[in-house]
């Protein structure tokens, strides 16, 4: 299996988890949940114009490209965790992050700018790393500062099967957590029970084009 064999089975996964996703809402009906998707390659973009209703939320599919433009994406979630969406009674916001490789651009300087933001900084940020590569120490190491929690580790995908399995766990047990007025993950924000209050999950999804894979273990 090829890079786009890794593309295809996150588009798949993701897809099939959005059903999931909607009725994981449902169950907390005090609560508006609202999905978006930043695409980082050579360049990052959001899929939609703005954060979108879980019920009306569509997923189109992405491609490889040659690079990975993480520190972009992360800057532009920090600037979409504002007001009016977030308000005093929102509830903490998921920021999903889903690569198979390292930045190419200032991650850093992407993470700052998250962080001085105060949804940024409250966000319960988790990671699906795939494939080899991001099991690297150096690629840890960013995985670990995006978090920054001890209390959590990256989930490693390295075939189709385990990939769609933990996107659908964070689409549905994440997100009933913080969505719930008494919920908690490990180190997450417990959020607040305000009726109308709104969850945003922003997903970052980047696979770069490099290196032939030929298998099914990537």
């Amino acid at each position: 299996m090829r890079v786009d064999g890794k593309i295809q089975a996150l588009n798949h996964a993701i897809r099939e988890a959005i059903p999931h996703m909607r009725e994981a809402a449902l169950e907390s009906p005090h609560a508006s949940v609202f999905v978006n998707a930043i695409r980082f390659a050579d360049e990052a973009r959001w899929m939609d114009e703005k954060l979108t209703p879980v019920s009306e939320f569509r997923w189109h599919d992405i491609e490889a490209a040659g690079a990975t433009s993480l520190g972009e994406a992360l800057a532009m979630a920090g600037d979409a965790l504002q007001p009016p969406l977030m308000t005093d009674r929102a509830l903490p916001p998921v920021l999903a992050l889903i690569t198979d490789g390292l930045p190419t651009d200032d991650f850093q300087a992407g993470l700052d700018h998250l962080l001085s933001k105060p949804w940024g900084r409250q966000a319960l940020r988790v990671v699906v790393a795939i494939g080899e590569d991001s099991a690297s120490s150096q690629a840890q190491e960013i995985f670990r500062a995006f978090m920054a929690n001890d209390a959590m580790r990256p989930f490693h995908a390295n075939n189709p099967e385990v990939l769609a399995e933990q996107i659908r766990w964070i689409s549905t047990a994440v997100l009933q957590s913080v969505s719930s007025p008494a919920g908690r993950v490990p180190g997450a924000v417990a959020g607040a029970g305000a009726a109308g209050a709104a969850a945003a999950i922003p997903l970052l999804a980047g696979i770069d084009a490099a290196g032939p894979d030929e298998a099914d273990v990537w």
